[in-house]
Formats: C-alpha cells, sequence, structure tokens
C-alpha cells in the first residue's frame, strides 16, 4: 500500500469524496437547485462514497445548510469534513485563524451542518496574520472537546506540515493535485512518510478535464472557473485542452467517462489516499465514482503523465 488510508475512530474514508463547493452555488458557481443538490448527496451515498467535504464559505454557509438537511437520518454512516479559517467580511472572504474565531466557527458551522460532531475539521487556508501551528492547536482543543474527531489542514507545504505536526496529530491534508497541477507532489510523499492522509482536489481543474469545454467558455468575473482554476482562458486553456484529448483518448478506449481516468490517475499516484471531486448533478456523482475500480495500465499512465507540469499554469 503505498497511501495512508483515512480512518476517523475506526471508520475508513471512500477513496473518492463528494466535494461541495459547486453545491453551494452563489457567485462562484451561479444557482444551485437545492432538489438537484440533493440528489447528488444521495447519487454519492449510493455508490458507496462516504466522505463529504465542504466549507462554510461554500455559498455562505449554504452547502453546509444542505448537508444538514441531506444527511438527516444517515449522519452517523458520513464522513464529514468542514472547515475554518476563511470568513466574510463586508461581503468579502478575509482570513481568520484566531482562536477564538475558529470556536465561533465551528459552533456555527454545527448548527448547520445539523450534527453535535464534525469528523473531520479542517484549517481551509493559512492566515498570514496567525502562526499556522498556533491555529492548529486551537483545533487540538476542540478534538479534546469532542466537537471534532480529527484535525486536518488544506493547501500547505511540507515545512507548514512538518511545523505543525511537531505539536499536533494531523489526520489529513487537503491539497491541489492533478494532471494540470503536480506541484504538491512533495506534501503527498511526506504524508506517506508519516502515515497522513492525502487527499487531493481539483483533480479535474474546475470540470475543465471532463471533457465538456471544447471552446473557451465566456465566464462571469467572479466564476471559481476564472478566478481559482486558471485553466479556462489564453494558453492555459490550450495546454489544458492538450491534456484532455489524451484523457478523452483513454476514456473512449475503455468506454468510461473522461472525468473517471482525470481522477484515475490522481489516485494512482504514491501518496495519494483520495480525490475529492466536485458534482453539481447525481449523474456527475455518479460518472466520478467509476474512477475508485478504474486501473490504468502502465503505459496509460506514462501517455497521461507526459503531459503532466511541475506548476500550476498560469
Amino acid at each position: 500500500m503505498n497511501f495512508a488510508p483515512l480512518i476517523i475512530q475506526g471508520q475508513q474514508a471512500s477513496r473518492i469524496g463528494l466535494g461541495t463547493w459547486a453545491l453551494g452555488g452563489g457567485n462562484d458557481w451561479g444557482p444551485t437547485e437545492q432538489s438537484a443538490a440533493v440528489e447528488t448527496v444521495e447519487a454519492a451515498l449510493a455508490q458507496g462514497i462516504n466522505l463529504i467535504d465542504t466549507a462554510p464559505v461554500y455559498g455562505d454557509g449554504t452547502a453546509e445548510r444542505l448537508l444538514g438537511k441531506a444527511l438527516t437520518g444517515r449522519r452517523r454512516h458520513v464522513l464529514l469534513a468542514t472547515k475554518c479559517g476563511i470568513v466574510l467580511k463586508g461581503g468579502r472572504p478575509d482570513h481568520d485563524l484566531r482562536a477564538e474565531s475558529i470556536y465561533a466557527q465551528c459552533d456555527a458551522s454545527l448548527r448547520r451542518l445539523q450534527t453535535d460532531y464534525i469528523d473531520l475539521y479542517q484549517i481551509h487556508w493559512p492566515d498570514p496574520k496567525v502562526p499556522l501551528e498556533q491555529a492548529a492547536q486551537a483545533l487540538a482543543r476542540l478534538q479534546e472537546q469532542g466537537k471534532i474527531r480529527a484535525v486536518g489542514l488544506c493547501n500547505v507545504g511540507v515545512e507548514q506540515l512538518r511545523l505543525v505536526c511537531q505539536n499536533t496529530p494531523v489526520a489529513c491534508v487537503q491539497n491541489p493535485f492533478s494532471l494540470l497541477d503536480n506541484s504538491r507532489r512533495d506534501v503527498a510523499q511526506f504524508c506517506r512518510e508519516n502515515n497522513i492522509a492525502f487527499y487531493a482536489y481539483g483533480a479535474l481543474g474546475g470540470g475543465i478535464l471532463s471533457g465538456k469545454y471544447r471552446q473557451m467558455p465566456n465566464l462571469r468575473r467572479c466564476d471559481a472557473r476564472r478566478y481559482f482554476y486558471k485553466y479556462y482562458f489564453g494558453t492555459s486553456f490550450e495546454q489544458a485542452q492538450t491534456v484532455g484529448r489524451r484523457v478523452q483518448e483513454i476514456a473512449a478506449q475503455r468506454g468510461v467517462p473522461a472525468s473517471a481516468v482525470a481522477l484515475a490517475w490522481v489516485l494512482a499516484q504514491e501518496g495519494v489516499s483520495g480525490v475529492l471531486a466536485g458534482a453539481r448533478s447525481a449523474a456527475q456523482a455518479r460518472q466520478n465514482s467509476c474512477a475508485v475500480q478504474l486501473v490504468l495500465s502502465g503505459p496509460e499512465q506514462e501517455f497521461l503523465s507526459t503531459t503532466v507540469k511541475t506548476e500550476k499554469a498560469e
């Protein structure tokens, strides 16, 4: 086994997790119908996905509230992950990892999620105003209180992770990792060596590797695919299309969705415990779940890997 599985109080997480940023809708992704969002969650659960990842900033609490309703009666079957550290101030997101703020953020998430514990509570992004190891200790205190069951970090480098681990046990790290972004492979390696789960996000490049976009889309300035995922305009779009065509070629040969191939490649990388894949429909959730059963051959992995960049496309 070349990865550390995520196990929280005896319950092992599925290697494919459901990411809910898009389900939060809002300015980042546009409106989402609640019924479609609930169907997406239900489809993921039906496919054996038991890890669901969210955050307060996804639709300003919309994603958490939706999950609170969707998971009624089945909470104990799900490993629920959410985050702290990004808050809205004057309608704009800002960092806040002060201990008192973390405690307030956790309580607010518990209310929205309609639960009395969070399985995996993660620092969303490091706060330049607060030492990361200090913020992690606040999460450790929440763990002692029983409000959270495990501590996680997102968007961190090896040295930041090493520093936190000196005083706070870390169960999981969540970083970007895809055929379009290979820049955090060192973090996955560190996690494997230290028995920390590593879950990749952005494995579909904001959806571009699913094959949906053959021409450059006209996106709103506030759309997440424009400001967060840098693959939807300019030369980055053309580079992503080159990668996407290889993904689609293998998908056609295998008779599987392109998204499953892109996700399966990430799952095959050393140190990667799992992948968080976003979905906005039940069909997308089912397509993503195919990846866990798809084993790419050595030549297929090599064919795809020749397109991998060691840095994010700009």
